[in-house]
């Protein structure tokens, strides 16, 4: 096969907009095939190039994190994209959110690269002394090649698990198609995705390199084992929920809770003994808490964009709900004078509240205060976002900080199991594992620094809203919380509910008395928004063969 010029320029244009560098990704356009036969350093590029296409979770919807589109968060900007999907205004034609070109792009790059490689022994031994050194750096190179054959089949899952979160069931490409092909191809069945997608990963994961961070930290970012068994596990999770397990088939929680149990008995992960440093700095990508992330570089995007609009260089950006924030549960008394106090320290680690000493200053969102809601640009909701951001970053200097974005971590592979755990066998039966579902969720609840009393729930039914709630509060912002009211089948529910805020009102006392509000109706429409529409372009020019998800049409 030829290389494909128009291919590369597509690389390169991806490249150049991706919001996250991952490693070295770079393609040159003026390789000669004598080049990339040749050199090895061409040849790893086009193993990178699938990487390109991943989403950098900081950015992926008006710049910014995802959560607005839940019910934890707002968008402060009137004019967000987000909007689209909070009053039910978005289509086939305009989509905030539509990743269906983008992530067929990465499946192509990595069929590419399959298939380009597939002789990679001969190509890397053209044009060089293999016995130099022993041939020591070429067997370096022969296996590097190899793990990157791998993770093309591992990115490839990845890609159509994205794929088939938005969209259920898309046509399955296994092989790069040129224009003069047959691209008019028909939707797969969403198991018969998953079904792919798990083949892929039991067929691979032991040709995966075993602990990248262990064995080169320079290529930590790539797949490994452990990503990959996490993606095997979010997969199964996702496909054992109500909205893809019409007969709540006990085999399919089986599956998922066998999947996270191949992750647990790795012994290789743990929970990070700080919850609100586990997302700064380089704990992002190397806490034993972290499976997999998306490296992110240093910048100050993410608070420059959700700094409180008090803080110099502040946006305001998104700010949590006060449905997120009342979720938060008490520890001890409450305090009629501070709602915020004796709460769940997961939410002093996640959200900016009134009082807060927050960018070297204290947070004012009573009448009058520099964050106050009537203030230009303001928190629309009284609260600001924490989670992920580093405090005292001199903006106005363009002070900088590594940021990375935590896609697999072990505190949700916990969840997972807990989860399927549950649903299969209860809540205090190991099936022959290390672990019960409520010993799954305890971990998670008693992590160091966080110290929730185990959780109480009688049967199956009870702790199934103990893990739902669990993974509201542990998983906030991380973009897990629409998903999760997706498969679960409560988005009907809890997406039409309106969004509330807080107002903050200081008397003369100098005593603040709050009161919540609503910020905002929200509006989701079953059964028609639990899917994403195919995009209109893709069906135009299917030739009648793509078919559109139903309520789209």
């Amino acid at each position: 096969m030829k290389m494909n010029l128009h291919f590369l320029i597509v690389l390169c244009l991806a490249i150049g907009m991706a919001g996250c560098e991952f490693l070295d990704t770079r393609t040159d356009l003026n390789l000669t095939q004598e080049d990339i036969d040749s050199d090895y350093s061409k040849l790893r590029n086009l193993g990178y190039a699938p990487y390109t296409f991943l989403r950098n979770g900081f950015s992926v919807l008006d710049g910014n994190i995802a959560a607005v589109i839940s019910d934890e968060a707002e968008q402060t900007a009137s004019s967000s994209t987000s909007q689209f999907f909070n009053n039910g205004s978005w289509n086939a034609y305009y989509n905030p959110l539509n990743i269906y070109s983008s992530n067929y792009m990465g499946i192509r790059a990595a069929n590419y690269f399959l298939e380009y490689s597939v002789d990679y022994k001969t190509k890397l031994a053209q044009n060089r002394d293999t016995l130099s050194d022993g041939g020591a750096k070429y067997r370096e190179d022969v296996e590097d090649i190899e793990y990157m054959r791998a993770e093309a089949h591992i990115l490839r899952a990845y890609f159509y698990f994205e794929l088939i979160t938005h969209y259920g069931g898309v046509p399955l490409v296994k092989e790069t198609l040129e224009t003069d092909d047959n691209l008019d191809l028909p939707r797969a069945s969403y198991d018969e995705v998953i079904d792919f997608i798990v083949a892929e990963i039991d067929q691979y994961k032991d040709q995966l390199q075993p602990n990248w961070k262990a064995r080169d930290v320079s290529r930590d970012g790539r797949f490994d084992l452990g990503a990959a068994l996490a993606l095997k596990t979010r997969a199964l999770l996702y496909a054992a929920s109500p909205l893809h397990n019409e007969g709540n088939l006990s085999a399919k929680w089986e599956a998922a809770a066998a999947a996270a149990n191949e992750i647990i008995t790795l012994n290789r992960y743990s929970l990070h003994n700080s919850y609100r440093d586990l997302f700064l700095e380089t704990n992002s990508a190397t806490s034993s808490e972290v499976i997999w992330a998306i490296r992110c570089g240093s910048s100050n995007g993410p608070e420059r964009l959700n700094y409180p609009i008090g803080s110099e260089g502040g946006n305001s950006g998104v700010t949590p709900s006060h449905n997120l924030v009342a979720d938060y549960e008490y520890l001890g008394t409450p305090d009629p004078k501070d709602p915020y106090a004796n709460r769940d320290p997961r939410l002093a680690a996640s959200v900016v509240t009134n009082g807060s000493s927050w960018t070297g200053r204290t947070v004012e969102i009573w009448p009058g205060g520099r964050d106050a809601r009537t203030n230009v640009n303001a928190s629309r909701t009284g609260y600001y976002l924490k989670k992920f951001l580093n405090d005292e970053m001199d903006l106005v200097h363009g002070a900088t900080k590594i940021h990375n974005w935590i896609v697999f971590r072990y505190a949700e592979i916990l969840l997972n199991y807990a989860e399927a755990m549950n649903e299969a066998y209860g809540p205090d039966n190991n099936h022959g594992y290390s672990l019960t579902a409520r010993d799954a969720i305890n971990l998670v609840r008693s992590r160091q620094g966080v110290g929730l009393p185990p959780v109480v729930a009688a049967n199956a039914n009870e702790m199934r809203e103990k893990i739902k709630y669990e993974r509201r509060i542990e998983l906030a912002f991380e973009d897990h919380r629409y998903w999760d009211l997706i498969r679960w089948k409560d988005a009907e529910t809890i997406l039409n509910q309106p969004l509330l805020g807080i107002k903050a009102t200081k008397t003369t006392e100098n005593i603040v008395a709050y009161e919540d509000f609503n910020v905002e109706t929200r509006k989701f429409i079953a059964p028609k928004m639990y899917y994403f529409p195919i995009p209109n372009s893709e069906i135009l020019k299917s030739n009648g063969i793509l078919l559109q998800n139903p309520g789209w049409e």
